[in-house]
């Protein structure tokens, strides 16, 4: 078993629009719906849409809930490369093999302000986000962490994650949808939780419960426990945002 390769990016708009975060969004799952169309193992780099395959697997496609601690506005995607380093990575990569015009060439030229984008290595025993799709998983809202850890620690961190917090969360309605090591450095992580509103503000209320904040709940003491515990495996910034996933895409629940 070889373990998943994913990319997440994280894409920004300014000035101030709105409408450019829906424009971006509506053009990405429009036309990876028709790269699912696609023969497998047929990727093709195009004028406007640069690479199209269907083992680059828009899995993802979420608006930043700003309120959370995001800049404003921003969407966050995250891809499935297909047979892993061998698949859909490799197929990005090639596309920088004799660098051709169409690569500089795109519809959405000027949409976006900026994109930041982290390739990601599956922990041991992350779930796979195939598996889940297949499954028919999908949640209202996200919980997304990147974290900056020992130089050497992203592993370890992410192995505490799944054995010890993972069941603390859901416990409060939160599901690991993916642990993953930041792959070319090795001191970052991020995880991703499928999780509902209600859940979220429970979660939220227990946390302040065991820090003597809110006497209308019960108490978690537990959550004050893991982030003591967390901070053996840290070493920087660490941060929790929400994330809405973007009606049609995979990860997102199906409207009637």
């Amino acid at each position: 078993m070889r373990r998943g390769i994913y990319l997440l990016e994280e894409v920004e708009f300014h000035p101030m629009n709105s409408r450019r975060p829906l424009e971006y969004l509506r053009w990405l799952t429009g036309y990876k719906r028709e790269d699912d169309r696609m023969e497998a193992g047929a990727p093709r780099l195009t004028e406007g849409l640069s690479i199209r395959s269907k083992e680059i697997d828009l899995v993802g496609a979420f608006y930043a809930v700003g309120i959370s601690g995001h800049p404003q506005f921003k969407v966050v995607t995250l891809w499935d490369c297909h047979g892993g380093w061998d698949g859909g990575w490799r197929q990005m990569v090639e596309i920088y093999d004799d660098v051709q015009q169409n690569l500089f060439l795109s519809d959405i030229d000027d949409l976006r302000f900026s994109a930041y984008s982290r390739p990601l290595g599956a922990a041991p025993g992350s779930p796979a986000v195939a598996d889940l799709l297949s499954e028919g998983y999908a949640a209202p809202l996200y919980l997304f962490e990147s974290a900056q850890v020992r130089p050497g620690a992203a592993l370890d961190y992410l192995a505490a994650v799944q054995e010890e917090r993972a069941p603390i969360l859901a416990d409060h309605g939160h599901r690991l949808v993916g642990a993953y090591e930041v792959q070319f450095c090795d001191s970052e992580v991020v995880t991703l939780w499928g999780t509902d509103i209600d859940a979220h503000l429970e979660l939220q209320r227990s946390r302040d419960a065991a820090l003597g904040l809110d006497d209308g709940v019960p108490a978690d003491h537990r959550l004050l426990s893991w982030r003591k515990r967390a901070r053996a495996y840290l070493e920087g910034p660490w941060r929790e945002n929400l994330l809405s996933p973007y009606p049609g895409s995979k990860l997102a629940p199906s409207r009637a």
